[in-house]
């Protein structure tokens, strides 16, 4: 196969080595057979929907089934599979020149126009080859009236016209449209298949390269054949026309993987120190620290896998350091351990990757996993309490932890968690160890002190609470408006004591008012109180009370006779307000006590 084109410029391995027909195509295997029994029953479809990541082969799958539709030759003319023959318009439509086979990327051709185009073409039959076959290419691209308008060629086309669509975004195809084509999931290829493939173009090309290099480019290429195969044409280039290991790693920023286990380790028995320097040592050699963590969580998940299916340690994507060490650990550490470590890293890659000091936040990180390695779970802590049990001495957290830490002590079994003395501390589930050293477990049990009661049973609230005006009361004279309008709008008297508020809500009430009138409660009055939502109704709230005696005020005022002279003296005038004057004022008016005169605020109508 000749690496330059026709004008002397280099072919790139990706369009080199394109697949040709349906043999070449790796890790596709269902596809292929479905088509294959397709086209010896002919049962061949109107239209086809090929989806995956990027660089599976979606593109060149669709020109293979273009040339499998249109496949001629002197002794064969009908649609097959067996393409090892080249035929009448093969390398025509593998080119992507063919008149007959009209590709279109519907990235830049998404509006109704474009289709119209196509319902209007396909009227007319092909012009050389069997069948007129339309490629459009990341179709979900196309607008909603794109779509609409092509479904009903889609469903009825005639019967010289063949869809094939591809798309990395499959959900956002409507279902209108998936529901009228053959749908085919274009899988990863896995990185044995890949590393095997990548081998034999390597062999083709002439270039020497070890089993390391290969599964380093298969894995960064994350089951995708093209991004592989542009690594691989990287690493040549990089290397001088030979690849290496080490200039892989350096091309990709990757840390060795032997020394990714050993940090591994370093972190499973706790040793902060070595861990640290260890990282720093892969750092300065020019690993990235975000890529160190995400080949941290990879060794990670294959170690849980290697727990529960050992024959993933057949990939020959693997080392032999994988292997080997990823089995020990699986057999050693437990899946308390490994999940927790898996959950730390999956936030402290996120946490790395947008920080500003991107390597000081992974040696927190790192400090982190080392310290929670051995910790026991929640659920754990809490058996051990229940227990009552105590433990053997540990050493300190700073200093390294002989026998291998967590990775020595096996899967940790249940008995030797629960001898551990423990202390639940925290009010956010945080757990944490309370260590017996031995000349402590000798010294007899202190007496114990007795213990206060807690403050809000003993004590009386300092500020006296009768009802939810001393709240509101209470609320004003510290100047929180907020829940003095919500007290007032929101809650209904239901029962309250020293200590003690049962409260009903009305349906616009926040959901956090109790714990808020609790804490503000706290702060007020220094003592607990116990704030709980009632069943029950209760009675009305502060600003339904007024309401009434505004109601009220209003409509006795209407009865008075003088008010209700003046209401007749000024058509349209309305009652706004009425304020019962205090003694004091009634005084210096020089008004009679005794005949409790309201204070009526009158308003012209406005349409008067």
């Amino acid at each position: 196969m000749e690496t330059k084109t026709a004008d002397g410029a280099y072919r790139v391995l990706a369009r080199k080595y394109r697949p040709q027909n349906f043999g070449d195509l790796v890790g596709q295997e269902p596809m292929v057979r479905t088509l294959t029994n397709a086209f010896h029953t002919g049962r061949i479809a109107q239209a086809w929907m090929l989806t995956g990541v990027r660089g599976v082969g979606k593109t060149t799958t669709a020109r293979i089934l273009a040339r499998a539709l249109n496949y001629k030759t002197d002794a064969i003319d009908q649609p097959t599979i067996d393409l090892s023959i080249p035929g009448e318009h093969c390398q025509a439509i593998m080119e992507g020149r063919h008149v007959d086979v009209i590709e279109m990327d519907a990235a830049s051709h998404t509006g109704i126009d474009d289709i119209r185009e196509i319902i209007e073409q396909v009227r007319y039959r092909p012009v050389s080859a069997r069948y007129k076959v339309y490629i459009i290419d990341e179709v979900h691209m196309l607008s909603n009236q794109a779509f609409n308008g092509l479904l009903k060629t889609l469903e009825e086309p005639p019967p010289h016209v063949k869809f094939i669509f591809a798309t990395t975004e499959i959900r956002k195809v409507p279902i209108t449209v998936l529901s009228r084509c053959q749908r085919f999931d274009l899988r990863r290829i896995d990185s044995g298949l890949l590393a095997g493939h990548l081998r034999n173009i390597a062999g083709q090309e002439g270039i020497d390269i070890d089993d390391v290099s290969l599964a380093m480019i298969a894995r960064a290429g994350e089951g995708s054949a093209r991004d592989s195969l542009s690594i691989l044409d990287q690493a040549i280039a990089h290397g001088g026309g030979r690849v290496e290991a080490e200039t892989v790693r350096a091309m990709l920023g990757l840390a060795d993987r032997a020394r990714i286990i050993d940090l591994f380790e370093m972190l499973m028995r706790g040793d902060v120190a070595a861990a640290l320097k260890e990282f720093r040592a892969q750092y300065d050699v020019g690993a990235d620290p975000a890529v160190v963590l995400t080949d941290l969580a990879e060794f990670n998940h294959l170690v849980t896998r290697l727990r529960f299916t050992p024959e993933v340690a057949d990939d020959m994507s693997l080392s032999e350091d994988e292997r080997v060490r990823g089995r020990d650990f699986a057999e050693k550490l437990s899946i308390r351990v490994l999940s927790r470590t898996w959950q730390m890293l999956l936030k402290g890659i996120g946490e790395v990757e947008t920080a500003s000091r991107p390597i000081q936040a992974a040696e927190m990180l790192l400090i982190r996993l080392a310290h929670a390695a051995d910790l026991p779970t929640l659920d754990e802590a809490l058996k051990a309490l229940e227990s009552g049990a105590v433990s053997a001495p540990r050493p300190s957290a700073d200093a390294p932890r002989p026998n291998g830490g967590a990775v020595m002590s096996g899967s940790r079994p249940a008995d030797a968690v629960a001898s551990s003395s423990m202390g639940v501390t925290g009010g956010n589930g945080s757990t944490a160890m309370r260590l017996v050293q031995p000349e402590q477990q000798a010294r007899p049990a202190p007496e114990p002190r007795p213990q206060p009661e807690p403050a809000a049973e003993a004590a009386t609230p300092a500020v006296p609470l009768s009802g939810l005006a001393d709240i509101v009361a209470l609320a004003d004279k510290h100047r929180d408006m907020q829940l003095k309008i919500m007290i007032k709008n929101c809650v209904r008297l239901v029962a309250i004591a020293p200590g003690r508020l049962e409260i009903g809500l009305t349906e616009d009430a926040p959901k956090t008012l109790p714990s808020d009138i609790a804490q503000k409660l706290l702060a007020w009055t220094g003592v607990r109180w116990m704030v709980s939502v009632s069943r029950e109704a209760g009675g009305q709230t502060i600003a339904e009370v007024e309401a009434a005696r505004r109601d009220m005020l209003v409509t006795d005022a209407r009865a008075d006779p003088d008010v209700a002279a003046i209401l007749a003296q000024f058509p349209g005038a309305r009652i706004t307000d009425v304020r019962i004057a205090t003694s004091e004022a009634q005084e210096d008016a020089g008004v009679d006590l005794d005949a409790e005169l309201p204070d009526v605020s009158l308003t012209p109508d406005d349409d008067d």
